[in-house]
């Protein structure tokens, strides 16, 4: 806007900075600035329990030397102080709440930017890697495992160099030798396969055994 002049009137400087803005907006920044206040009210609550147990005091002292109207002044006093304890306990009630609210908001907030994050990850996965790709690279896997199996088994196999022809000739030679040899031998007349007889005499029997066979045989006798 123009003034009488016929300027116009440059703006006045912020004293407010950006920085400050956004450090203000910090959750974590204001949780710790509540915390400073909850720290200082507890110093003022120790400081206004210390002037009542005070005035507490000087009005029992005052009752002791019958100075009545100076120790109904302490009481007053005492009460001024009670109201203004009273109203310390409730503002760090308040910033306690705030405080819970302020941490609970937070954490939210990080796990909301977690699990966005997450979802977006795997948005990006699925639009780089599809279901159709996937069975392609399957079939290919199966595929490759397949040949290498294959060439395993070629590459394992045993390298036979031998000669079948010249194996089974001497094979045939070995089977003619053996049918020479029996062809040669002497006949068999059949007697060296019976037993042979030993030539010991059987040991006797011994002289119960005898006994016993001569009363047995006495028995049968008796008849």
């Amino acid at each position: 806007m123009w003034n009488v002049f016929g300027k116009k009137k440059a703006p006045e400087p912020s004293t407010v900075s950006a920085t400050s803005v956004v450090r203000t907006s910090d959750p974590q920044v204001t949780i710790v600035k509540l915390r400073e206040t909850i720290s200082n009210q507890e110093k003022r609550e120790e400081h206004i329990q210390r002037k009542i147990d005070t005035v507490v005091v000087e009005a029992k002292a005052k009752m002791a030397k019958g100075d009545k109207k100076g120790a109904l002044a302490c009481m007053k006093r005492k009460k001024m102080f009670e109201a203004e304890y009273d109203k310390i306990q409730n503002i760090k009630m308040t910033l306690e709440t705030q405080v819970i609210g302020l941490e609970s908001a937070a954490q939210n907030a990080e796990t909301f930017k977690a699990m966005a994050q997450g979802t977006s990850a795997m948005q990006k996965i699925r639009t780089e890697i599809d279901v159709d790709q996937a069975e392609d690279i399957m079939e290919g896997v199966r595929e490759e495992m397949e040949l290498a199996g294959e060439i395993n088994l070629a590459i394992s196999g045993a390298v036979d160099m031998t000669d079948e022809d010249e194996l089974m000739a001497e094979l045939n030679a070995l089977e003619t030798a053996d049918l020479e040899a029996e062809l040669l031998a002497p006949p068999m007349t059949g007697l060296e396969t019976l037993p042979t007889v030993p030539d010991s005499k059987m040991p006797k029997l011994a002289k119960k055994e005898e006994d016993d066979m001569k009363a047995l045989e006495a028995e049968l006798a008796a008849l």
